[in-house]
């Protein structure tokens, strides 16, 4: 009696395990299926993700690369250029609203320079002025001399539209014209020419040239640095040193 309620109490505790653990199997079943739609859901999303970003990658490439053959086909100094109009814009308005106070915009701009900066400015600007660093070889002196001319010309140009009217087609006459006017200068044209050539001339026999040598000269010096420095001394004492020289040539100094 007692071992069949033994064995029914057993079964009854196995029916009970065996219903738990279908319940439990059907739960983690519904379970994993909604889990599984959500992954699916999660990676779908992140594809769109991934296909939009793409999308905005390639528009922005393409973009970048039109500006830079934008960039490729602008002149070297175009950057420099578009600064330098900037600043320019920016100078006149700054000069505008200055005027529009009654203030001197040129006088207000120095009170912000240091001293430094005005004297490095300074020499700049003298060092634009003149150019000119000595003689280099005589191609860039011709090309020095060409632009100094070329800059004190001051052309007449209503006379130039005078004559242009004039002569018409032969003021730009080509290989197969034939020139039909004949043009004369002004008597202030030559004028001119004939002063600056002059001063050419002038200028030119200011230089300083290497002096011939003179082998009957007598010889005080041991180089020509010396040289130079005893000529110098004779420059300016040499009056008061004669009769001592001729003393000592002649023997009879005291």
């Amino acid at each position: 009696m007692a071992s069949t309620s033994g064995f029914s109490t057993a079964s009854t505790a196995v029916t009970a395990s065996t219903r738990a653990t279908a319940s439990m199997s059907s739960t983690a079943s519904s379970s994993d299926g909604k889990t599984a739609a959500q992954k699916k859901a999660e990676r779908m999303k992140k594809l769109r993700d991934l296909r939009l970003r793409q999308n905005e990658a390639r528009k922005m490439n393409h973009a970048e690369v039109v500006e830079e053959d934008k960039r490729n086909k602008l002149p070297t100094n175009f950057e420099a250029k578009r600064k330098r109009a900037e600043w320019e814009l920016e100078e006149q308005k700054k000069r505008a609203a200055a005027e529009a106070r009654g203030e001197d915009y040129d006088r207000m701009k120095l009170l912000d320079v240091s001293a430094e900066d005005a004297e490095k400015w300074d020499r700049l600007k003298k060092k634009k002025k003149n150019p000119d660093q000595g003689f280099a070889d005589y191609e860039q002196a011709t090309f020095r001399q060409y632009n100094r001319l070329t800059k004190q010309m001051k052309p007449d140009m209503d006379k130039y539209e005078d004559v242009k009217g004039k002569i018409g087609e032969d003021m730009y006459p080509t290989v197969d014209s034939l020139p039909q006017h004949e043009y004369k200068d002004s008597q202030a044209g030559i004028d001119r020419m004939v002063d600056d050539l002059e001063k050419q001339i002038n200028k030119r026999n200011k230089y300083s040239r290497r002096r011939a040598h003179n082998d009957e000269e007598d010889i005080d010096f041991i180089n020509e640095r010396n040289m130079n420095f005893n000529k110098k001394l004779e420059r300016f004492y040499g009056k008061y040193t004669t009769e001592i020289k001729q003393n000592l040539e002649r023997g009879t100094a005291v």
